[in-house]
């Protein structure tokens, strides 16, 4: 199970700016009054942010997977998902109709085993 320093690298950062874009979008900001950033523009910068991330988990997607390892993140996965929080974000911003809608439900298991898993219907007999 070799893999290049500059693979687990970038991985990492892959996965810290995941993280950090999750707790930036996760948690509510607070409203201050001398807040001169109006809110378009935040949103703006939160799809500038998913376009970034966009672009450093493409090389990952076109990779193939190495099957010595038992487990895989799902890179495929996490692209729909930040597409699927863009057009949140895109509704919001522009939204197409008066009508409310329902958002679709992030996916958000990236965890990929390269082993079939055992269900509890199949291990009790």
């Amino acid at each position: 199970m070799s893999i290049s320093l500059a693979s687990a690298a970038d991985r990492r950062c892959v996965l810290g700016l995941v993280l950090a874009l999750c707790l930036v979008l996760g948690f509510p900001v607070r409203a201050q009054a001398d807040d001169a950033t109006p809110e378009q523009a935040r949103l703006a910068a939160a799809l500038r942010q998913l376009d970034a991330i966009d672009r450093l988990i493409a090389p990952e997607i076109a990779q193939p997977r190495d099957e010595r390892s038992r487990y895989h993140f799902d890179y495929t996965r996490l692209a729909a998902d930040l597409e699927r929080v863009r057009t949140g974000i895109r509704d919001y911003l522009s939204p197409p109709r008066a009508q409310p809608r329902d958002p679709a439900v992030l996916l958000g298991d990236y965890r990929r085993s390269s082993t079939p898993s055992v269900t509890a219907t199949e291990a009790s007999p």
